[in-house]
């Protein structure tokens, strides 16, 4: 009788031990469920200054139960290459001229921009000149090969008087659009825009025309060797960009509060010193 009253106290605390353990796992279970509640939002974006601005804006989508996750791309290509594999939620880098050129060039990309964020003033810099009117006759101008950036940079020397455009090209411009060159300027379009400030370091050139993201991750001293800048009322805008129909996700719409919001214009503004402005 001992040993049956024994073999039966043993399986009962064997019972108990166990339907405490189902209990524990089961609200520890219930605890990852809490804590992976989050959703999770993939951006694309380039080093400088958009991923900064998008780690700011980290922990504020953290409030908003959204994990934002970064991938950092050093080129313009693969950001629009993997919004469109779904690999991204969304990209930040691109301004309007780009990003009607790539739909242009890659009619399969079904996307729409959702926000405008920041700009950023395109300069030319230079080692050796204090002014584009000190540039000599057949100096050489560097600039990127991407064509959207020149209607952007021609203008620029146009609004110097060192060349005449030809009339109505506006924001199209291109180097055979160029019908007066007293001084013979030479530009040199072959060069990728992420190399720009490798090619200024190095002295290339007489002067360099640099996207300022790539200036600013490349060590240029803006405010020091820029001899020129777009005018502020002309920069286009950089955007917030993603698959048409994911406009109205709720996280994407979180994204761009959180980024349009009062902390993240004012860490742009702060960090950047003029060389990269909110759009308010």
């Amino acid at each position: 009788m001992k040993k049956l009253l024994y073999v039966l106290l043993i399986g009962l605390l064997a019972f108990t031990l166990a339907a405490c353990g189902s209990n524990d796992n089961a609200d520890k279970g219930t605890d990852t469920k809490e804590a992976e509640g989050n959703k999770e939002l993939i951006v694309g974006a380039s080093a400088v200054p958009h991923a900064q601005v998008l780690e700011q804006a980290k922990p504020l989508l953290k409030e908003k139960g959204i994990d934002l996750k970064i991938e950092v791309f050093t080129d313009y290509i693969l950001p629009n290459v993997a919004l469109h594999e779904k690999e991204l939620d969304a990209n930040y880098f691109q301004t309007p001229g780009y990003l009607d050129l790539q739909l242009k060039d890659n009619p399969d990309f079904d996307f729409v921009s959702i926000a405008e964020i920041h700009k950023e003033p395109i300069g030319i810099y230079s080692k050796k000149y204090k002014n584009l009117n000190e540039l000599p006759d057949g100096a050489k101008i560097i600039m990127s090969n991407s064509f959207s950036d020149h209607g952007r940079i021609l203008p620029i020397f146009e609004r110097e008087g060192l060349i005449k455009l030809k009339e109505g090209v506006g924001d199209q411009a291109r180097v055979e659009d160029i019908v007066e060159n007293p001084k013979n300027l030479d530009f040199s379009n072959l060069i990728e825009a992420k190399l720009l400030a490798s090619a200024f370091q190095n002295g290339e050139g007489d002067a360099v025309v640099i996207n300022t993201n790539y200036a600013l991750e490349g060590g240029v001293n803006i405010e020091e060797d820029g001899i020129a800048f777009e005018g502020e009322d002309v920069v286009p805008a950089n955007l917030v960009v993603v698959n048409k129909g994911d406009e109205d996700r709720e996280e994407i719409k979180a994204l761009v509060e959180v980024l349009k919001s009062e902390e993240i214009q004012k860490f742009i503004e702060e960090e950047y010193a003029g060389a990269v402005i909110s759009v308010k």
